[in-house]
């Protein structure tokens, strides 16, 4: 076999479908967020302001946070020296295990090295955990609980997006006496629209199954402690598993699980992505615990990346703009073309300094591709106004291509 050939058909493929992704070399400049530096091919740098960044609300750069890394760096060194049960488990690890435990109110938490970690080796241990087990999954679900579901060697249902009725009819279809977990989330990234965990919890009384939530995209963002929408709807107490990220809201790196002291030692016990990864350097761990507690009490960073948020919207929207809006902190803008969506990406970063990833499948379904924006509480009137200004000045140009294209 020709094996360049074959890996040049494939990359040559996603060029001509307009959705081979590139790599926008930026630098953040500390105490600038959302400002950057972007570095270009040809060595020449270019002053940007980053709008598609998971750091909702700043804390990357929050002096609370900063302080904490610095101490532990001080105090300890880089990285850990082990997987946890060698060497790898150190007072930075606990006390952020016991932030994130109390933040949701659960007896235990587990940190891993990503959020994608923690949903694929917590999803595929289960079934080990509790042979026969059902996973039913939302069919919006994020890619690593995709993974995790489909490498555990169970039985797994997939329901439509959000419909209880089809998630009723899947339950009631199977054994009543089969283990069974609903595995969804509360804010689905690529629309902003939220899971129904509420009803959903009354389903997994109802036939005897476990829920299992990923609040990824809420930690942080809602609820009076930040904990997500759980919290915020006044259910977070009916969930029995609930994933996290330390990378987004808290701005720093790493996932979790939370859950029961005996649910958490069982995975602990059993899931080899955290067997046998090597721990979270301490350096880390300060900062995340210190951005969990830090954010508990913060409510006008919440206030304020919210506001930020409908000011944006009501601003495209007024523009004619086909915006998605489900009420969350997401603003997708739908463009429907992934070489009208590179494209859009391309100028508003070249032109207008604004840089925003070009969301295309496989990430989101063909047809539906879409430029993805953050607001955050650090985004102020002047970058709110200048992007606005930008999409108003090349969405009818874009549109022209297409009506063009499409002659």
């Amino acid at each position: 076999m020709d094996y360049d050939l074959a890996l040049d058909q494939a990359l040559n493929r996603l060029h001509e479908e307009g959705r081979y992704r590139t790599f926008i070399d930026i630098e953040r400049r500390r105490g600038h967020f959302p400002q950057a530096v972007w570095r270009r091919p040809d060595g020449t740098e270019k002053d940007i302001t980053v709008w598609c960044g998971n750091d909702y609300l700043g804390m990357g750069q929050h002096p609370v946070v900063l302080a904490a890394m610095h101490e532990a760096l001080d105090a300890t060194g880089a990285g850990s020296g082990g997987t946890r049960n060698i060497s790898g488990t150190t007072v930075y690890h606990k006390r952020l295990e016991a932030e994130l435990a109390d933040l949701h109110g659960k007896q235990a938490a587990l940190v891993f090295s990503s959020a994608y970690v923690a949903n694929d080796a917590t999803l595929s241990t289960l079934p080990r955990l509790f042979p026969g087990l059902i996973i039913y999954s939302d069919a919006l679900n994020h890619a690593s609980m995709i993974e995790g579901i489909r490498r555990n060697g169970g039985a797994r249902r997939v329901f439509r997006h959000n419909d209880l009725d089809h998630l009723r009819e899947l339950l009631a279809a199977d054994d009543p006496a089969a283990p069974k977990l609903i595995a969804f989330e509360s804010v689905y990234s690529m629309d902003g629209d939220f899971g129904p965990i509420g009803a959903i919890c009354d389903l997994a009384e109802e036939f005897g199954a476990l829920t299992y939530l990923d609040e990824v995209h809420a930690v942080g963002m809602y609820g009076p402690r930040g904990a997500g929408v759980a919290e915020r709807d006044g259910v977070m107490h009916r969930v029995d598993i609930i994933n996290a990220t330390l990378g987004k809201a808290y701005g720093v790196f790493g996932g979790y699980i939370a859950a029961s002291a005996k649910m958490v030692d069982a995975v602990r016990s059993y899931a080899p992505g955290f067997i046998f990864t090597t721990s979270l350097p301490p350096v880390v761990a300060a900062g995340a615990a210190a951005s969990v507690n830090y954010l508990k009490t913060a409510q006008h960073l919440r206030d304020a990346q919210q506001l930020n948020a409908r000011i944006l919207k009501m601003r495209l929207r007024g523009l004619g703009l086909p915006i998605i809006d489900h009420g969350s902190h997401i603003v997708p803008v739908h463009v429907g073309d992934p070489i009208h969506c590179k494209m859009l990406s391309d100028m508003l970063l070249d032109q207008f300094g604004i840089y925003v990833q070009p969301i295309n499948y496989p990430t989101v379904p063909r047809g539906t591709e879409r430029l993805r924006f953050t607001p955050s509480p650090v985004h102020d009137p002047r970058q709110i106004d200048h992007l606005v200004r930008a999409m108003d000045s090349l969405w009818s140009h874009c549109a022209l291509n297409r009506a063009e294209k499409s002659a």
